[in-house]
């Protein structure tokens, strides 16, 4: 098991740039696939990035280019970098945990963070 807490959400402008982070307890995330997933008012929740056991990384066609997910197994940590933000990137960001395999399907995830509100004025 493992408890997740995300963090950095804020408003920020069209073009803009945020890093969300990701603190865990319990369990080390070396163990898991680590996800974010973001969902936006009145859409499903969907999958933005992972990060695998294996180091790989999976993202969402929507960001490729513009997120880059990392993850600091010391500081028991995942991140999203977001570059050239936009307001279709608005929502309410999420971290996950799974064991393996991997998936960017958020049904597939019963380890869930709180949530951080990412906002993109245009």
């Amino acid at each position: 098991q493992v408890q997740l807490v995300e963090s950095g959400g804020e408003s920020v402008q069209s073009g803009g740039s945020l890093r969300l982070s990701c603190g865990a307890s319990g369990d080390p995330i070396s163990y898991y696939c680590m996800g974010w997933f973001r969902q936006a008012p009145g859409k499903e929740r969907e999958g933005v990035a992972n990060f695998d056991t294996d180091n790989t990384t999976t993202y969402a066609d929507s960001v490729k280019g513009r997120f880059t997910i990392s993850q600091d197994n010391a500081k028991s940590t995942v991140y999203l970098q977001m570059n050239s933000l936009k307001p279709e990137d608005t929502a309410m960001y999420y971290c996950a945990a799974k064991s393996l395999p991997c998936s960017l399907d958020s049904s597939a995830y019963n380890n869930w963070g709180q949530g951080t509100q990412v906002t993109v004025s245009s």
